[in-house]
């Protein structure tokens, strides 16, 4: 029949065709995109930012090195503190009672510490020895002779530095971990409240002196005692060293000045330390 014998128009043809490029191109399409998000997809990740996986230049130079490992000592001040101690001679220089107060610094010293406690004891005086822990630790069995002679014995610190001019950490070693006493004096009287709030913290009181006869400089006998009868009055607390040097103009002037005080009136009793 002529209707389903009729050959196919130039137009259905090209129709055909038409389509069939479209498909194609449709096919290439997605083809391509899978492929392009199959890419990305798999694309590396940025690396995170330099500063996240290492110090910066800066904050090497700002942060400070992990603290060593160290003793006890020298960690920080204890959360609490010790009670501060009385003043060591409120009780001893009451009323019109002549006191003074002698005081020895620097030892114990093997050498010179017994020959000051054989004049002390020539006289009836005693005193207060600001001691070393450094020179306790060299020399045991030194404190106990003081103190079985009667006398007392003070903190000079460990090892005689100047505690305004150190770290803190080693200002509160030395403070905190000196010899064990109530009185605490320090080296060359350097302070300053850093120093004063350390020494109460670890319950002491920070004791100085009135006359220094300047005997740690040999200045010669005669000198050592002018000084001291010139200077001293009443309550007063003298300075003298039986440590850190020749000690031998100290003990003859000790020798010399003891008995003329005594003729004055003066007695000498040993600091509440």
């Amino acid at each position: 029949m002529l209707g389903n014998n009729r050959p196919i128009g130039r137009g259905s043809m090209m129709s055909r065709k038409f389509a069939a490029f479209v498909a194609t191109g449709v096919a290439l399409a997605v083809v391509v995109g899978s492929l392009l998000v199959l890419a990305l997809g798999h694309e590396p990740q940025p690396r995170p930012a330099a500063a996240t996986t290492q110090t910066s230049p800066t904050t090497a130079a700002t942060t400070p090195p992990p603290t060593p490992t160290a003793t006890p000592s020298l960690n920080a001040p204890p959360s609490t503190p010790r009670e501060p101690a009385p003043n060591p001679t409120a009780a001893l220089a009451t009323g019109n009672k002549k006191v003074l107060f002698l005081s020895f610094d620097d030892g114990p010293d093997p050498l010179w510490t017994p020959q000051v406690l054989q004049v002390l004891a020539k006289y009836g005086a005693h005193a207060t020895f600001f001691e070393l822990g450094a020179m306790q630790s060299a020399h045991p069995g030194l404190r106990e002779q003081v103190l079985a002679a009667g006398n007392t014995i003070g903190s000079h610190s460990i090892s005689h530095p100047q505690l305004t001019a150190i770290s803190a950490a080693k200002r509160h070693h030395e403070i905190f971990d000196g010899p064990q006493s109530t009185c605490f004096r320090p080296p060359y009287g350097a302070s300053n409240p850093k120093v004063r709030a350390d020494i109460k913290a670890a319950g002491m009181v920070q004791v100085l002196w009135d006359v220094d006869p300047r005997d740690w400089a040999r200045p010669g006998t005669t000198a050592i005692v002018h000084n001291i009868l010139t200077h001293a009055h009443n309550h007063n607390i003298i300075l003298m060293h039986d440590g850190g040097g020749n000690r031998a103009e100290t003990v003859a002037a000790l020798d010399k000045v003891l008995p003329l005080l005594k003729a004055q009136g003066y007695s000498f009793p040993a600091m509440d330390c």
